[in-house]
């Protein structure tokens, strides 16, 4: 709601914005896929430094983001919906949370302190997945409505599996004391760029003073 809330000036179809909820929630199954074969060849040493650097910014940042990002580029960026630069951030955040959402299911069913799981994460991983969704959102805006700039689509799936990873990573060797702070600022940092990036996709609207004049007409 609080994205929804700031597409001040031609906001996007209700049925889009649970529609992309929806691809988020599958990209989850798609994450699952990939992720299981590779995890049988490639095996991981908890408490290896480096190992659990590729486990965070490799098998689960890159294939994660890259799962949200299939439905993000190919099926909501050509849509007549996605019409201004912040829309891409509406569409990221939407699929983002869709994943984070059926994930987080996932995580309560197959925890033992399932519910005191589903609560820590509620207040950590889902603003995690929201906040590196809009930096994507962000570049995809770029990209769509800049010629000669569609690269940017790749810049916005880079930047969400950067802070991704960095986010993860910190978490995985919470058993060096003290280091799970660094996860801590990797949210932090995610969530100040991503209020810059709102910031400054709202202002490149061309819809600006329409909303005042009840000229904005919706897509659907």
């Amino acid at each position: 709601m609080y994205i929804y809330l700031k597409d001040k000036y031609e906001r996007e179809p209700i049925r889009w914005v649970i529609a992309s909820f929806v691809m988020g929630s599958v990209s989850t199954l798609i994450t699952l896929l990939i992720s299981y074969p590779i995890d049988q060849v490639i095996p991981i040493n908890q408490k290896s430094l480096s190992d659990q650097a590729i486990h965070a910014f490799v098998l689960v940042a890159f294939i994660e983001e890259f799962s949200k990002f299939i439905f993000v580029r190919w099926v909501l960026y050509p849509n007549k919906n996605f019409n201004e630069p912040f829309d891409g951030i509406v569409y990221a955040v939407s699929v983002s949370l869709g994943f984070a959402s059926f994930e987080n299911i996932l995580y309560v069913m197959n925890s033992e302190n399932g519910l005191a799981t589903g609560l820590m994460r509620m207040f950590t991983a889902v603003p995690a997945h929201a906040s590196f969704a809009v930096l994507m959102g962000y570049f995809l805006g770029i990209a769509k409505f800049n010629k000669g700039k569609e690269h940017y689509a790749w810049y916005g799936l880079m930047i969400a599996t950067l802070f991704h990873g960095t986010y993860d990573y910190f978490w995985f060797i919470s058993f060096v004391p003290g280091l799970w702070v660094g996860a801590t600022g990797a949210l932090f940092i995610g969530i100040l760029l991503s209020r810059k990036a709102i910031q400054l996709h709202q202002i490149r609207s061309p819809f600006i003073g329409n909303e005042k004049n009840g000229e904005t007409d919706k897509i659907e």
